[in-house]
């Protein structure tokens, strides 16, 4: 199977060479450097400069439209904000004008907003306003992500007109995936083919010739809808309309993926007990400011459940294994109930199990739970009997653990589902809970009983 390698990436030696331009003054070679690069690998050269000063030096020096590409491909927290902000507001706009839209208005969405306001006041004023109107939505929304870029035909024009139509508007759209119809009013009706339009007969109307939109959203959409909209039907390109249908604009696939990865970034970060506040390249204390309250609570919560030991120190005294048996069961759990609540958030993010009840995936874990539980509890059963010589501890052992690997998978299947039920992400939630309860299940198992079997 082959594979497309970039020409030229960002490497080590890239970034020295870039490194020694700024500092000996030679900029005007910049161009010879990055020439064949793509403006992602740039823009990871750019961040990885040590210093803001030479970064703005080295983008003035870039072209304006690799410029404002490199800006694009940044991340958020590699500070793109500061080095457009930097930029005079003449620069500054040359550089957004180059951008499409919803680019440019992510660019001037993180900026403060009387840097955003310079800025915008240097732009054409009909770019200005397209840009204040994408502003005016949150930028985790279809309306955020969403381009008022587009190609549009009027239902009423004949196959010639539309084509004469698209050939004008298509030269100002980037990635003309999609030919949208609309009525006279501006709502919706559908999309045509392009091979459609070029095979009809040029006096057919568009109207004879369009296909139902298979999905569209609203501005307000969730971006994580959005990309479980795009990902179902399989669509590169999705119409964003009205609560009257009217088009505002349309959200291509490249903006969808991106979307999907910062939900599903962010997912992994809360499953973990990490605020979603902290980027993945934050400082330290940052990092412990938005770490210490989960931990915080975790601590709280792990010392109820190991707060049972102290109920029965007298019986750990006489059967020290328990003190061995009862992190070992509490830990089975523990994975156990992690695994159940990992595919079941999954099966809430994608939107699986549409029809057949939320409950089902409860059931699945329970089942699941019984033949794991079942395999491993007479495993380490075998292993307690043969290391103690007592049956009594094998039963504590196969029971305990059976039992609290279902507790455990009804746990982590039962509670995202009941979260989610109720309006709480439970992707922020449901690990302290299932951890708390398979903790505790296990340490009070074990304890009860060998309570009742050994004394």
């Amino acid at each position: 199977m082959s594979s497309v390698v970039p020409s030229t990436v960002a490497t080590p030696a890239a970034l020295r060479e870039l490194l020694e331009l700024a500092d000996s003054g030679q900029l005007e070679r910049l161009p010879d450097l990055v020439g064949d690069m793509h403006p992602s690998d740039i823009a990871d050269l750019l961040a990885s400069v040590p210093d803001e000063e030479r970064q703005l030096l080295i983008l003035k020096a870039l072209p304006t439209d690799v410029g404002s590409e490199t800006l694009a491909e940044m991340e958020e927290d590699e500070d793109r904000a500061d080095l457009l902000t930097a930029l005079s507001a003449r620069r500054g706009a040359a550089m957004l004008h180059e951008l499409a839209d919803d680019d440019a208005a992510d660019l001037l969405g993180e900026l403060r907003p009387g840097d955003r306001d310079r800025m915008l006041a240097a732009l054409p004023s009909r770019e200005a306003g397209e840009i204040r109107e994408l502003l005016q939505y949150a930028e985790e929304t279809a309306g955020g992500l969403m381009t008022t870029s587009l190609v549009s035909v009027s239902a009423l024009a004949t196959a010639a007109e539309a084509i004469a139509a698209i050939r004008e508007q298509g030269r100002e759209v980037e990635q003309l995936y999609t030919v949208f119809v609309v009525d006279d009013r501006g709502r919706l009706r559908g999309t045509v083919a392009l091979d459609r339009l070029i095979l009809a007969e040029p006096e057919d109307k568009v109207g004879s010739l369009v296909v139902p939109a298979l999905a569209t959203v609203g501005p307000e959409t969730d971006q994580e809808e959005v990309g479980r909209v795009m990902r179902r039907y399989d669509l590169v390109s999705l119409p964003v309309v009205d609560d009257r249908g009217v088009l505002l604009g349309r959200i291509t696939v490249d903006d969808a993926i991106d979307a999907i990865e910062a939900e599903t970034t962010e997912d992994i970060l809360r499953l973990a007990g990490v605020s979603e506040e902290e980027e993945l390249k934050a400082e330290w204390l940052e990092s412990v400011r938005s770490r210490l309250p989960w931990l915080a609570l975790n601590l709280v919560t792990a010392g109820l459940a190991a707060s049972v030991i102290l109920s029965f120190e007298e019986l750990i005294r006489e059967v020290t294994f328990l003190a061995f048996l009862m992190p070992v069961i509490a830990a089975l759990g523990g994975n156990t109930g992690t695994q159940a609540l990992a595919v079941t958030i999954r099966r809430i993010a994608v939107g699986d199990d549409v029809g057949r009840g939320h409950f089902q995936v409860v059931r699945k874990e329970v089942l699941v739970g019984l033949l794991n539980g079942l395999v491993l509890g007479v495993g380490f059963a075998a292993f307690a009997y043969l290391r103690e010589g007592d049956p009594r501890i094998g039963m504590v052992v196969l029971l305990a653990m059976w039992i609290n690997i279902v507790v455990a998978g009804f746990a982590g299947a039962l509670i995202p589902t009941i979260l989610q039920r109720v309006g709480v992400d439970p992707a922020v939630a449901s690990s302290v809970f299932a951890h708390t309860l398979t903790d505790l299940v296990g340490f009070v198992l074990v304890l009860s009983l060998a309570a009742g079997l050994l004394l």
